[in-house]
């Protein structure tokens, strides 16, 4: 099983949780951070199920702007 650094978010009207380094764009939300983090876990899960293991390949991360 492939594992993903996921970042959870407070934000003011509840938490948004999405992985790090992983092409596609896969987020989740909640009103607590375990919800948010249940919701993203399920999102990835689907996400697999619907394009397969390597649609989430770990991508390096972008150039920062002025960087280039």
């Amino acid at each position: 099983m492939q594992q993903f650094k996921i970042i959870v978010e407070k934000h003011r009207d509840g938490y948004v949780a999405y992985p790090l380094g992983v092409s596609g764009v896969i987020i989740g939300e909640g009103d607590t951070y375990q919800a948010a983090l249940a919701d993203v876990k399920s999102a990835i899960r689907f996400h697999i199920a619907s394009f397969g293991a390597e649609a989430l390949q770990n991508q390096p991360p972008a150039p920062k702007a002025g960087n280039e």
